[in-house]
């Protein structure tokens, strides 16, 4: 089991939330599997709202009940036109029931995800864990040779990327990425407050980004400000009594007195797309795979889609006596999630760019948009489906 010259299955680089969950995936699609991943106390506050297929998957794999009790349902979602400006969208409310939903997701503290994803995989006997990093990686015919910063050596016929934005993996496999800044920053930080939200997940839409109020458990929420460079580096520069009030203002204190919690993290904003999702013997997964903004929710579900999609792929080909590394095999990863990514990624940018711009016919193609989402039930049922998972998804998995 720990006898490092014999080769793998797959290797999985990263541990991150894509990156444990695409290991566990792949073990129990019947792949001996190795995680190289530095054993790290997760501090960070910060929160991710999971949608349907995200909480169907982790439950799949025995993950969610080890977390169900630490996250908070999101049953109701608004959208408010706080721009101020002349041409203004009508707020727009979705709930989970008109679709048949007990929930349309949940929100979770990522610490909370972490350590219950670290507990699963530790159980699994066909998955070794290496608390190391890898330092080189090397595709060559047959599988992928890795050597790591302890000098161990490994190899495996697929070698999983969850290394993130700044991939050693995306490197190795001479993948080239499309990066475009976005010049917008996130504050997020979380928040106590005197009303219940009711599990409301609120999206106020100001003329620099949206800021989101997700509820956690107990009268707590998380928030994600999106606000030009400048105004992020102020805000994030405030005091907790200063912030407190300015989140509130933001809010229009429909959560009644706001109390910021210890934890603030700024984090610029860009869009990052590979030109391919495998290549080498190497898939891509997280944001190795994709960075988008975090608007509707879409970077880990994105990243969890790409673990399930990778270890389902893989997992059938060694079922059928294929070679999970082969060309054919990460070409069909390729087009599973490109269709999906880059869907994604457009419709979010497409968001983005029509609340920040200035131009009247612009705005007022959102407002009218956003008005036809609001009355039509049919379209916005429709769109409440696609922004949980893609339709066409289940049928695609099923082939």
């Amino acid at each position: 089991m720990n006898d490092t010259s014999a080769p793998f299955d797959a290797i999985v680089i990263g541990g991150g939330p894509a990156g444990l969950a695409a290991a566990i995936a792949l073990a129990r699609a019947g792949a001996k599997v190795a995680l190289i991943a530095r054993r790290a106390p997760y501090a960070d506050n910060r929160t991710t709202a999971l949608l349907g297929g995200s909480v169907d998957l982790l439950r799949e794999l025995d993950v969610w009940p080890r977390c169900e009790a630490s996250a908070a349902a999101l049953r109701a979602m608004r959208l408010v036109d706080d721009t101020g400006r002349l041409i203004r969208a009508p707020e727009v409310r979705f709930f989970c029931d008109e679709i048949g939903l007990e929930a349309f997701g949940y929100n979770i503290e990522n610490r909370q995800l972490m350590s219950a994803l670290e507990v699963r995989a530790s159980e699994l006997p066909s998955l070794t864990r290496f608390d190391d990093e890898a330092e080189t990686i090397s595709p060559e015919e047959a599988d992928v040779a890795i050597r790591t910063a302890s000098g161990k050596t490994l190899s495996a016929r697929l070698v999983v990327g969850a290394d993130g934005r700044h991939s050693l993996c995306r490197e190795a496999a001479g993948i080239a990425v499309k990066r475009r800044e976005l010049h917008q920053a996130a504050l997020t930080f979380n928040v106590s407050h005197s009303r219940t939200h009711r599990n409301i997940s609120t999206e106020f839409h100001t003329p620099q980004g949206p800021c989101v109020f997700v509820p956690l458990p107990g009268d707590r929420c998380s928030v994600v400000w999106v606000a030009a460079p400048k105004e992020a580096e102020r805000l994030i520069a405030l005091t907790d009594d200063e912030l407190s009030e300015a989140a509130e203002r933001r809010s229009h204190s429909i959560l009644g007195r706001i109390r910021v919690e210890p934890g603030r993290h700024l984090f610029p904003l860009a869009i990052e797309q590979p030109r391919q999702f495998a290549k080498a013997r190497i898939a891509l997964v997280g944001e190795a795979a994709h960075v988008v903004p975090p608007i509707g929710a879409q970077g880990l579900n994105m990243g969890l889609r790409d673990a399930a999609d990778i270890a389902d792929i893989a997992g059938r080909a060694m079922a059928s006596g294929e070679d999970p590394g082969s060309e054919q095999v990460t070409k069909r990863y390729d087009s599973t999630r490109r269709a999906d990514v880059l869907s994604r990624t457009f419709v979010i940018d497409m968001a983005n760019r029509s609340l920040l711009s200035d131009f009247l016919p612009m705005q007022s193609l959102r407002a009218a948009g956003l008005h036809l989402i609001g009355s039509i039930g049919p379209l916005r049922r429709l769109a409440m489906r696609e922004g949980l998972a893609p339709s066409w998804r289940s049928k695609q998995r099923a082939l």
